[in-house]
């Protein structure tokens, strides 16, 4: 049986130090299922075509891209668990992403992409609605720069669209 990625309780710099060791011995140790990837290839195969200076991708590079996204999802999903944990709950929700993701700057590029939650002033909130306004940094400035913008969008465009 594996050991959990986090322990309840457990500090953020102890978290990260044996996340990264495992992922470490498990890439040294794993072989990896190259017919039954956990995620699916051809999609990751179309977020790298997106790019336009992009013409031919050798076939183990989605493979390396499909592990990064796990470990990728893996650590915030983990970083997640820790801000739900220090609130005394087990469910994940997107304000405890959002308050992970705001805690390191190497997610800083995710600014534009994941919501920050902020409460409305005093009042404003009418019978039925939420206290809770949800945004995007930048959207309300209109002050995201053309690459952020066009990358959101084609985001946006991938994940809309049928799977390959």
């Amino acid at each position: 049986m594996t050991k959990p990625y986090v322990q309840s309780g457990e500090p953020l710099p102890e978290f990260l130090h044996s996340f990264w060791q495992r992922q470490v011995d498990a890439a040294e140790q794993e072989t990896p299922d190259y017919r039954h990837p956990p995620l699916p290839l051809a999609r990751i195969k179309k977020v790298m075509k997106s790019d336009p200076d992009v013409k031919m991708i050798a076939a183990d590079a989605p493979i390396l891209f499909c592990k990064a996204c796990e470990i990728f999802i893996a650590e915030i999903t983990a970083r997640a668990f820790i801000v739900a944990d220090s609130n005394k709950r087990r469910t994940l929700s997107r304000a405890d992403i959002a308050k992970a993701l705001s805690k390191s700057d190497q997610f800083d590029f995710l600014i534009d992409i994941v919501p920050r939650d902020e409460p409305f002033v005093p009042g404003v909130s009418g019978p039925g609605k939420s206290s809770v306004k949800r945004t995007i940094p930048g959207s309300a400035s209109g002050k995201r720069d053309p690459a952020t913008r066009d990358a959101q969008e084609q985001l946006q465009t991938l994940l809309n669209s049928p799977p390959v």
